[in-house]
């Protein structure tokens, strides 16, 4: 009986076990189970947890709308807007009626600036349903943007009808408010907004903003203090009191809030990094650094943290202690995306952008969403000679992130090299739009503006910079610049003194006192002022090449030669100052002392290329054509894709009969690395013409010219291929052009000849 019994129950066990495995195979329990599973996990705040989750439930099901839609506001919380993008069309795709995927859809068309698709969107589920709140402030937010202020108030009166007691109306009200400079209306909105909720920190976080800008300090505190009261275990609370004294300056109140936030978010891994964030926020890195080492100690299986700690140690260039504590982690996990990173920072910093570029490649591989990665592999193509390769990346990361704002930052400079001044206003606009507190949009756009001779916007974004850093010395030092052009030589004086003030060791102000002083004709004074920065910072090595060029400029080359001499005894790897030294020992015909400057630095840095590139062109400038070719040899072994390395050896192989072949796929390599660049375009175009392919030629050397119309080797070069592709017409013209630019040019007499046989026209 006993054992019928046992016999019962283990069939019955086995039947059970039969529905729960065919459970498990049904696809629709096991979607929805994923499902279940992501939101839970969004619900905690686990965004990458709850995304995978959500992954998995599509891959069995891909026509799963609802999971495009959560999908979509998980990438929306880890800031990958391409992804949110791409899960919220798919879900409208198979679910049109999904109001709040259309509304996200029109929130993110106005984050990315796309303003009239936000208001096409807004107006569209308008005409679903009409008393959408929501909707009707997207199309006011959206109006707003396009400065509408009038029919945007209009459209956040009809939100407000349909729900008068939402504190969150009130908030955008008084920014729409603000946007039409109806500052005393905002007041009262933010007010009414604090009235319905009081106890929301948000809102007290608003108000507190908006007296900040009012410079009504007394009640920005009261609102930012409430709100940390409110909720005291709240990082960001802090952070908002934090940045409300450093606006005014007062970095020790800012610096006493930011150590009672860490010790109260003490047990809090998200936040307990808080002081040494606010050390490496206002620049203080011995601080962010000990920081850091203190808390990596008491927490040294913490990643995030350790990969923070990693970054500043990147920045004060302690690479060696970086790449042990990323090594460490990567032992653990070799494929941590962040530590992984971090490797490829350390590379490029150690002149390996190629080895840099195969990890991040990588990385993107695993991760195309990463905006990080898009970042540093563009600084990697950037330093391998990659301009256009790195732009792109540069556009990458903020296409998948476009609140990245060193990216914003970077292309705002490759704009202003290019001289692209409409991408550069872009650029420099988003970079203000998303930290309009901070100095660099400014300083970039004043040097746009200076280069169009717009010397009033310089001024009034130079001063703005100041009055929002006056801690920084980037742009006094600027402003100085334009005092000394403008012969307002006092007020240059000043400035540039209080750079000095702010920051003694800033280079930018001490070479601008010093090229005043010059242009006075004061040269004591600019003397006096290299060797007070010399006697402030006697282990600079930036200090010894600003002395260098002074005396450089005085003529008096033996001083140039040792301030040089001891600037790359203390950095043996200081590209500028290894360049002069060899300049000045070249200028006074010491030829091998120049040479071994060059050796020494290979030596000291056998992956920097730009010495390898300065001795190469000694030795060819020398007639050593062949020791020449081996230099640039050994850089390739170093660097196989250096785009100016290539473009050297083969003009060099060419103009000495090298093998035309070798010439032409270095050619090559130097053009695919640098497609803009008109010397590349010349020497792939001598490589075609020297293999008899004239017409190739031809398109290579107009392209360099279109970039540099009147450089004589370019006129020189296609008035062969003319001549060869039987038209003398044009032959004639680039020959007599470049005896106009240049009538003592070294093939001067050829072209004569050619000219000769040219005939008259």
């Amino acid at each position: 009986m006993k054992s019928l019994r046992c016999l019962g129950l283990a069939l019955l066990l086995v039947a059970a076990a039969g529905i729960t495995f065919g459970c498990s195979r049904d696809p629709n329990t096991r979607k929805r189970a994923y499902f279940e599973s992501g939101t839970q996990y969004y619900g905690q705040g686990k965004y990458r947890e709850a995304a995978l989750q959500f992954q998995n439930a599509l891959q069995i099901d891909p026509r799963y709308a609802e999971a495009h839609y959560e999908l979509s506001r998980c990438y929306a919380r880890l800031g990958i807007w391409v992804g949110t993008q791409r899960e919220l069309l798919r879900a409208i795709t198979l679910q049109p009626d999904n109001m709040k995927a259309q509304l996200s859809l029109g929130n993110l068309m106005l984050a990315g600036r796309d303003f009239k698709r936000a208001e096409a969107q807004a107006k569209f589920i308008l005409t679903k349903n009409p008393k959408s709140v929501e909707a009707h402030i997207l199309l006011a937010n959206a109006l707003a943007s396009m400065q509408n202020p009038q029919d945007s108030l209009e459209e956040m009166q009809k939100a407000l009808q349909l729900d008068p007691e939402r504190p969150q109306s009130y908030l955008n009200l008084g920014m729409l408010q603000l946007n039409a400079k109806e500052v005393k209306a905002a007041e009262d909105s933010f007010k009414k907004a604090v009235e319905l909720d009081p106890k929301s920190t948000q809102t007290l976080l608003a108000v507190g903003n908006f007296y900040q800008a009012q410079r009504r300090w007394r009640e920005a505190e009261q609102a930012f203090r409430h709100a940390v009261e409110l909720e005291p275990k709240n990082a960001q609370m802090r952070a908002g009191l934090v940045r409300f004294y450093l606006a005014q300056q007062k970095k020790d109140l800012a610096e006493q809030v930011a150590r009672e936030a860490s010790k109260v978010l003490a047990d809090d891994p998200t936040s307990y990094s808080f002081l040494a964030e606010f050390y490496f926020m206002v620049g203080d890195m011995n601080r962010a650094l000990a920081e850091y080492a203190s808390l990596h100690q008491s927490h040294p299986k913490d990643v995030k943290l350790t990969n923070s700690y990693v970054q500043v140690l990147i920045l004060q260039n302690r690479l060696n202690e970086a790449a042990q504590l990323t090594d460490a982690v990567l032992k653990e996990n070799p494929k941590e995306g962040s530590a992984l990173i971090n490797r490829a920072q350390i590379l490029t910093r150690q002149q390996r952008p190629s080895e840099a570029i195969t990890i991040l490649t990588g990385v993107l591989k695993n991760d195309p969403e990463n905006a990080l990665a898009h970042f540093q592999l563009g600084l990697a193509q950037s330093l391998a000679g990659n301009s256009e390769q790195a732009e792109k990346e540069w556009r990458a990361a903020v296409q998948v992130r476009p609140n990245t704002y060193m990216a914003w930052q970077a292309l705002a400079r490759a704009a202003l090299r290019k001289k692209d001044f409409q991408v550069l206003d872009e650029c420099v606009g988003r970079m203000i739009q998303l930290l309009p507190d901070q100095p660099q949009g400014y300083v970039l756009r004043a040097e746009g503006r200076f280069e169009r001779r717009d010397l009033a916007g310089t001024e009034a974004d130079l001063k703005k910079a100041m009055e929002l850093a006056p801690q920084d010395p980037t742009a006094y030092t600027r402003l100085g610049t334009l005092r000394t052009l403008q012969n307002r030589n006092g007020e240059a004086e000043k400035l540039f003194t209080q750079a000095l003030a702010h920051h003694p060791d800033d280079a930018g102000a001490v070479e601008g006192l010093i090229q005043l002083y010059l242009k006075q004709k004061q040269t004591g004074k600019a003397i006096a002022t290299a060797e007070a920065q010399i006697a402030r910072a006697p282990n600079s090595s930036a200090a010894y090449v600003l002395a260098g060029r002074l005396y450089t400029d005085l003529r008096d080359y033996p001083k140039a030669e040792a301030a040089l001499q001891k600037s790359v005894t203390l950095d043996p790897g200081n590209a500028t100052a290894i360049a002069l030294l060899g300049q000045i020992q070249l200028a006074r015909g010491s030829v091998e002392a120049a040479k071994a400057t060059y050796q020494r630095a290979i030596q000291q840095n056998p992956r920097d290329l730009s010495s390898y590139l300065l001795l190469a062109a000694v030795e060819e400038k020398t007639g050593h054509w062949q020791k020449a070719r081996e230099i640039y040899e050994k850089a390739l072994q170093v660097q196989p894709d250096h785009p100016d390395t290539a473009n050297n050896l083969a003009y060099l192989l060419l103009q000495h009969g090298g093998n035309t072949d070798v010439a032409l796929s270095y050619a090559q390599v130097a053009r695919r690395g640098m497609p803009e660049s008109p010397n590349t375009a010349d020497t792939l175009g001598w490589a075609y013409y020297q293999k008899g392919s004239y017409g190739l030629a031809t398109d290579m050397f107009e392209e360099a010219l279109k970039k540099f119309p009147n450089n004589p080797t370019y006129h020189y070069h296609l008035g062969l291929a003319c001549q060869k592709n039987n038209d003398p017409a044009r032959a004639r013209e680039h020959f007599e052009r470049l005896l106009k630019l240049n009538p003592r040019y070294a093939q001067a007499d050829d072209v004569r000849k050619a000219l000769a046989q040219l005939g008259s026209r």
